[in-house]
């Protein structure tokens, strides 16, 4: 199987690619489903479209930054390519970090216990993913090494690992079962840090696949943040459960 052409359409010569459609559309939806449910974590529409408008776009900022900070020497001294987001080069962990950090930031300010709210999101957090990896299918990115299995897609005249439908299956399995467990919670945080663990445990994994890496000296970067990012999640579920069954008691 190979990639379509990138560009849906072109108006008044801009052309509009997949990848910001099937962007756009996981967030749009990612709204839409956590203003649905905001009532069941004690919120408002209101409130969670008050997040949206600043956490979204620090997300992306922090995703171009992240980027950027990786391949450093291919962007110093150019501010103009530095924010050309057009010509690729968003990396999700920086998005979870900016955005998430953000979201936090805004809970302290606004009186909103920042696990609830982070319980409500990830589920679509995990939806937005799964839709947005079609996006480096389009690009013909983010894809793996030489494999003759039958779903392999074709880059450059090459059959290779598709990681990309791998993450988003994995995803779109993560929305419904965080989902699922958000409707049986019983502490606050339970599903963000189980988020943080089933994600991060199939990133570990995929990313040893991948072939456009973004490396931390001999490591890929990706693998070691989901390894921190595991054994943190780890470590804060068992003292919030150890929490919550001694109130059990």
């Amino acid at each position: 199987m190979t990639a379509p052409d990138p560009v849906a359409f072109t108006i008044f010569h801009i052309d509009i690619m997949w990848y910001a459609i099937l962007i756009t559309t996981g967030m749009v939806l990612a709204v839409l489903i956590s203003c649905k449910r905001a009532p069941k974590h004690e919120l408002t529409a209101d409130q969670i479209l008050n997040f949206v408008i600043i956490s979204i776009p620090m997300g992306i900022i922090g995703s171009r930054l992240y980027y950027v900070i990786f391949n450093w020497p291919q962007y110093a001294g150019d501010f103009f390519k530095i924010i050309n987001i057009r010509e690729g080069g968003l990396a999700i962990h920086g998005a979870l970090i900016f955005g998430f950090g953000t979201a936090a930031i805004l809970c302290l300010i606004w009186k909103v216990r920042p696990l609830n709210l982070l319980d409500l999101v990830v589920p679509t957090v995990a939806l937005a993913q799964a839709i947005g990896r079609w996006g480096n299918f389009f690009n013909s990115e983010a894809h793996g090494g030489p494999t003759d299995l039958p779903w392999a897609i074709m880059v450059n005249g090459q059959s290779v690992h598709p990681t990309f439908l791998y993450e988003s299956i994995w995803c779109f399995l993560l929305f419904f079962i965080l989902i699922y467990i958000d409707n049986r919670r019983q502490f606050e945080g339970q599903v963000f840090l189980l988020y943080g663990i089933l994600y991060s445990l199939e990133r570990f994994f995929v990313e040893a696949l991948r072939t456009d890496s973004l490396m931390l000296g001999p490591f890929k970067q990706a693998q070691v943040f989901s390894l921190t990012v595991i054994i943190i999640c780890l470590a804060a579920y068992a003292i919030l459960y150890r929490r919550y069954r001694s109130t059990r008691a």
